[in-house]
């Protein structure tokens, strides 16, 4: 007999419908065929110890069990509980007709327990788009999958209790999650907030300028400056997510399994900081069955790079690609995935190995040319791609010790989406640009218009700080945010001039 079953498979972040097949019929040996991996093969010692754990047996015949396409390799455990079904149905253990309604995967311990399986969402979005009735899968995932409505979420702990409800003999409820209301409960609430840190109103400004305009934002300064702590507050100053952003970015983390159990979408904007020795796989994503890496987990969020130059070069260079266009294209021989890779780049940097440049107190130990080939260690065209160049200088006793109130994380993201606002009915109708930092420099000429006056100080600001060529555009993009925050149509003399100070590691002088 043939019983046919559906499961799916995940590329990139979406997901596929697989049709697994299985046959029972005269002869000996187990035979599983359509390109499964190691995983898929060792499921026949889970599954028949787990089969036994319940009392069912393995059949003691010819078993084929076929995964179509069979062209397509499959990869991972997630196969476990579909192929179990399909065997007891094929062998005339199971009675039911009900198996081909639903999508149906979890991974099975040797006692018949079901562990939590990666890509749910993904998964769901594809059963609800292709008519299924339901999505069977372990209890642990099915918050995660509950996200799409119309479907009858199964969350099941055992082997026994999916047999037991396709057999009519137990009844389980479809867990149904308010999807709104638990997105706009949680989407605001951040542990780390801006009215903790005292003094740094420069980078505190810089920080809110970029959070308008979507800038890329690096740091330099000594240790213990505030770099990092400035850093982790900077998702809370964001626009809050949209529900389809949320929706995107649960996607992703699903995918790569970083979704808790409890947990059902992804109200905040994420904030990944890898260590300096990740390598540009585990950076950009790749590997034998593409996974998305930490630009992509970044995605509609922030990604820090703590201590630039110590991160390896080719790691920085791959970057540069997706920070242009926003996406990540991992080509295989048989298989070519795009994920998403739309973040804000925020770095920070010693501005030598010492650590003590331009310290106020401090005296830097470094030799002659030290300096400049540290700075040398993160290139030109990556530079290229940031906005702002912040200077940040150590906090004084008498600041720290001040108990002035500091302005918190909410009103400055009231004024930050109050510029956002401009912004999206400035770039209504054009695809792919959503923000000041997006404009092609076509469109900064266009939009960028500034008077003769403030060519005059452009002009004098290039010259007499010895401002390079590339600092030109970004200059006009981050002025004209600027003006956005001060709710100006027009980007004006001083705007200009804050936007300049910006650009510390374009001047020609700086470190020698």
């Amino acid at each position: 007999m043939v019983s046919k079953i559906y499961g799916s498979s995940v590329f990139g972040v979406n997901a596929y419908v697989i049709t697994i097949e299985v046959n029972v019929s005269q002869g000996t040996k187990y035979f599983m065929v359509g390109l499964p991996d190691s995983a898929i093969k060792e499921s026949e010692q889970r599954i028949e110890a787990a089969l036994k754990h319940y009392g069912y047996k393995m059949p003691r015949q010819k078993v084929v069990v076929n995964l179509a396409p069979a062209d397509l390799r499959k990869e991972g455990s997630a196969y476990d509980l579909p192929i179990a079904l399909g065997i007891l149905q094929a062998s005339d253990q199971m009675t039911t007709t009900a198996l081909e309604k639903y999508i149906i995967l979890g991974e099975l311990s040797l006692d018949g327990i079901l562990r939590p399986i990666k890509g749910v969402l993904p998964i769901a979005i594809e059963a609800r788009k292709r008519g299924f009735k339901g999505f069977i899968l372990p209890k642990a995932n099915a918050h995660e999958a509950a996200i799409v409505n119309n479907l009858d979420i199964i969350g099941v702990e055992t082997l026994e209790e999916a047999i037991d409800f396709f057999e009519g003999e137990l009844k389980i409820q479809p867990l149904e999650v308010d999807t709104r209301d638990i997105f706009f409960n949680t989407q605001n609430h951040y542990d780390a907030d801006f009215s903790n840190v005292q003094g740094q109103e420069n980078i505190k400004r810089a920080l809110e300028i970029a959070a308008a305009g979507g800038h890329n934002v690096i740091m330099i300064g000594p240790p213990g400056a505030g770099k990092t702590m400035l850093a982790k507050r900077l998702p809370s100053i964001l626009p809050p997510l949209t529900l389809m952003e949320a929706l995107e970015t649960t996607k992703i983390h699903s995918v790569a399994g970083k979704l808790g159990t409890s947990a059902s979408l992804v109200s905040q904007r994420p904030f990944r900081s890898p260590h300096h020795t990740i390598s540009d796989v585990a950076l950009v994503g790749g590997g034998g069955h593409p996974q998305p890496g930490e630009i992509s987990l970044a995605h509609n969020g922030v990604l820090f790079l703590d201590e630039l130059p110590e991160f390896k070069r080719t790691v920085l260079e791959v970057m540069r690609q997706p920070l242009e266009e926003r996406k990540v294209n991992i080509a295989r021989a048989k298989v070519s995935v795009d994920f998403p890779a739309n973040f804000m780049l925020i770095a920070s940097m010693n501005p030598c190995p010492c650590g003590y440049y331009n310290h106020p107190e401090k005296e830097c130990v470094c030799g002659p040319g030290v300096v400049q080939r540290y700075l040398n260690k993160v290139s030109g065209p990556l530079l290229d791609r940031i906005d702002l160049h912040v200077e940040v200088t150590p906090v004084s006793f008498d600041e720290m010790t001040a108990n002035r109130p500091a302005e918190n994380s909410a009103t400055i993201r009231a004024r930050v989406v109050k510029a956002r606002e401009v912004q999206t009915e400035r770039f209504k109708g054009i695809n792919e640009v959503y923000s000041n930092a997006m404009m092609p420099s076509q469109m900064v000429k266009e939009i960028c218009v500034i008077s003769e006056a403030g060519k005059s100080l452009l002009k004098r600001a290039m010259e007499k700080l010895g401002l390079s060529a590339r600092a030109y555009d970004r200059i006009l993009k981050v002025s004209r945010t600027i003006a956005d925050l001060a709710n100006s149509p027009d980007i004006k003399i001083e705007h200009l001039a804050e936007a300049i100070q910006y650009r510390s590691l374009d001047r020609e002088n700086w470190a020698g």
